[in-house]
Formats: C-alpha cells, structure tokens, sequence
C-alpha cells in the first residue's frame, strides 16, 4: 500500500500550487486533502464524515498550515501529540508565516520540520521535492501503535 499525504491547507490556490509541485517532482503518492482544522482531525482520527480511511492506514507525513479556519495548525498540532494513536505521525509545519513566535510554538508543540513556502515557484518546487524524498523514502517511520 502506497504511502499517503494529509494536506492540510485552506487556500485553494496554496493547495493547487502544493499538489502542482508535487506532481512535478513524480511524488505520485496519494494525497488527502483537509480544508480546516477540524476536518484534518477528522480524517485522522476517522470521525463524522470520515469514518473510512481514505487511503488505508495513517498517513506517511501532515503537512500542515498554521493559518486555518475553525481550529489553527497549532491547535491541531497539540491534539495530534496529545493522542496516543497520532502522538509520533511525522507533522510538517509548511506556511507563509515568518512569525517568530509560530516556529518556536509549532516545535514545542512537537512538529518535526518548519518549513516556509517559498514564493518563488522553482524554489518552493525544490522544496517539495526534498520533502517527499526525506518523509516518503529515507525516513524510518515509527511502527503503528495498536488503537
């Protein structure tokens, strides 16, 4: 089974740009897509309309915007290490925030990388490109813990 990708990012045109740069870099892996805060949560943890997992287990890596509606990537953050079954899921913190305050918040929270999106689009290629090539092949993921 193919490792997937939440992306979590309420800006269509950061979602389009995100999945363009993906696509460009051949990382063919299936991505799930969460609009807010809430519905990652939902994803993750299979509640409301995400009972069935997309796209078999959990997923191989979040990258998670801190910017979003309903509840922000950092509320996300601490629920996701707050819980037993999300406590050790890669989480990469990728946003357009260059606030100082929202890189130490995010790596006391628990991400595992900060990452700031380029504006240039050949950067921000080369940035995803070194993303998939470190979460989706050279990373040793933690093994599962039983729910």
């Amino acid at each position: 089974m193919e490792r997937s990708i939440l992306l979590v990012e309420d800006n269509p045109d950061d979602r389009e740009l995100t999945l363009r740069a993906l696509e460009k870099n051949n990382i063919l892996n299936p991505v799930i897509l969460a609009s807010d805060g809430v519905e990652a949560l939902d994803i993750l943890f299979r509640r409301g309309a995400h009972t069935q997992p997309q796209f078999g287990e959990t997923p191989a890596v979040v990258l998670l915007d801190l910017k979003l509606p309903k509840l922000d990537g950092l509320e996300v953050l601490k629920t996701l290490r707050a819980d037993p079954r999300t406590r050790l899921l890669p989480v990469v913190v990728l946003t357009s925030s260059r606030e100082e305050q929202d890189v130490i918040a995010s790596y006391s929270l628990g991400a595992n990388s900060y990452i700031r999106k380029p504006v240039d689009f050949s950067k921000f290629i080369e940035a995803v490109r070194q993303l998939g090539l470190y979460w989706l092949v050279l990373n040793e993921a933690p093994p599962q813990e039983k729910q």
